[in-house]
């Protein structure tokens, strides 16, 4: 007879299971769930952890965006989590445009309020896989450390070039793994042993942050990540490493 798993154990099979990408379905649920557990403390986290250099690593990430070429246009902020981005976005001197923010987790949505008008930047729970948007509807879009938890990868980036307009960019920022030896290993050390210890603590989630090292380790590194933009119908794709290749940004053109 299997041996039945206790609640604590059994959640972290699921984290690692999710991470691990293998049940769709089951990543799906996983991660809509955690995240919305952990909404609340979502913000503090992400500067404690990171020491506050993500805010910097998203000014680039929005450079990179091309969001000046139509100031007035419509911007999708994919896997906008507590909307950072699009908020970021609205403050940019000169942008008098409109963005989308689209989360599966409604209660990080609602951890964002009030970080921008309604008017301006519009949070919408939706399915990155199944976005309710026509085809050919954005000047551009962005995503902030999200798209490693899309269940489906593929799926995920050919919904997100359905809805861009020709010549629009996609921006993609999410954490990658050093490859110089001495700051991976100390990038490592951090993120398997310290983050998810801070983040226990913080959140009161015991595998949120022992999920978010798992599915960085799971992700595709940049060059594989840039062929499954190829493959999903983006052109022109590049990507530069950030902070000693802890973070990249991958840019494709539809």
């Amino acid at each position: 007879m299997a041996q039945m798993l206790a609640p604590k154990g059994l959640e972290a099979a699921e984290a690692s299971a999710a991470a691990a990408g293998t049940s769709v379905d089951g990543k799906r649920v996983y991660v809509r769930r955690m995240f919305s557990e952990i909404a609340p403390s979502y913000d503090l986290l992400n500067r404690v952890l990171s020491l506050g250099i993500d805010r910097r690593w998203r000014s680039v990430a929005l450079r990179r965006l091309g969001w000046d070429r139509a100031p007035e246009g419509c911007f999708l902020d994919l896997c906008a989590g507590t909307l950072d981005v699009g908020a970021q976005l609205t403050r940019q001197s000169g942008f008098r445009g409109r963005i989308l923010a689209a989360d599966f987790a409604e209660p990080m949505l609602r951890a964002g309020t009030g970080k921008a008008a309604r008017s301006v930047l519009a949070p919408v729970v939706a399915d990155a896989m199944a976005l309710p948007v026509t085809r050919d509807a954005f000047d551009g879009a962005i995503v902030a450390f999200g798209i490693r938890n899309v269940a489906d990868l593929g799926a995920g980036l050919r919904e997100v070039h359905r809805v861009l307009r020709p010549g629009a960019h996609f921006v993609i920022l999410e954490f990658s793994t050093p490859r110089v030896p001495l700051v991976r290993a100390a990038y490592l050390f951090y993120f398997h042993r310290i983050l998810p210890l801070i983040g226990r603590l913080v959140s009161g989630h015991r595998t949120a942050y022992t999920y978010l090292p798992r599915s960085v380790a799971h992700f595709p590194e940049t060059a594989a990540l840039a062929a499954a933009m190829r493959d999903a119908g983006f052109r022109d794709v590049r990507w530069e490493t950030l902070t000693f290749g802890i973070a990249a940004i991958h840019v494709g053109t539809k």
